[in-house]
């Protein structure tokens, strides 16, 4: 029997508004979730900003489609992208779709994909508006991509400015655990994780210098993490902990 599909996706990068410098990070992470079947970027690359992708296209068989601005303040790569998207939404041919692009005006476009029943995943900077990063069902940091190439597990990261402290994160995890409430507290890694995405389609572990969830909640310092001898790996508040959030709270 032949081994199922992948899930076929469709990538669409905004080249005034991405840097050539995520391509190989880009890709990479594109491939944990499917096969990027259409790669298509959209640009005016006899401008400066994005000439740099020129370099990139054929070595990832990106698409160009040239733009050119002919007038001032109408960005026709947008519109472009927008009516490619659509018409490939309708095709009934893709799973998922990739949006790279920190621009909110792809909020809508996102949206409406995603109310047809197709996935979103969005891929841009920490500067993004939330409008457009809550309209994906998974938004990936474009920091995150470049500080992933090149670094070891031990360093992913390290000393990078854009990275949030953990004590920004804590509460949300502790809410997390809290509502999935089990008998004696311990709850499983994956039902955490799949409880913080839904609530924040940008949460990463890696955007706190952590390539893993676990590594996260072991430095936040009031989580224990165990991995049982037969079963998933699981989490629980800390007791110490639990217990002053009790005291404060009355």
């Amino acid at each position: 029997m032949p081994d199922p599909r992948s899930p076929r996706l469709a990538v669409l990068i905004d080249a005034d508004n991405a840097s050539a410098k995520i391509a190989d990070g880009l890709f990479e992470e594109i491939a944990k979730w499917g096969e990027a079947s259409v790669r298509r970027i959209y640009g005016d690359f006899s401008h400066a900003r994005s000439k740099a992708w020129a370099d990139v296209l054929s070595k990832h068989a990106i698409i160009p489609h040239q733009q050119f601005a002919y007038t001032t303040g109408k960005n026709a790569s947008d519109i472009t992208l927008v009516i490619d998207a659509m018409d490939l939404l309708h095709s009934g041919r893709f799973e998922g779709f990739c949006l790279v692009s920190s621009d909110s005006d792809f909020t809508r476009l996102a949206a409406r994909i995603r109310e047809q029943g197709v996935d979103v995943i969005g891929f841009g900077e920490q500067k993004t508006p939330e409008s457009f990063r809550m309209a994906c069902k998974r938004f990936i940091y474009t920091e995150n991509l470049q500080a992933a190439v090149g670094d070891d597990e031990a360093n992913v990261a390290v000393g990078k400015s854009y990275l949030r402290p953990v004590k920004e994160i804590t509460p949300a995890i502790k809410k997390a655990i809290v509502e999935i409430d089990s008998d004696d507290g311990w709850v499983t890694l994956s039902q955490v994780g799949s409880l913080l995405s839904k609530g924040a389609p940008d949460f990463d572990p890696r955007t706190y210098g952590f390539r893993k969830l676990s590594d996260l909640l072991r430095a936040a310092g009031s989580f224990e993490v165990k991995l049982p001898t037969n079963g998933p790996m699981q989490v629980r508040v800390k007791k110490s902990v639990a217990k002053k959030d009790q005291t404060a709270r009355r």
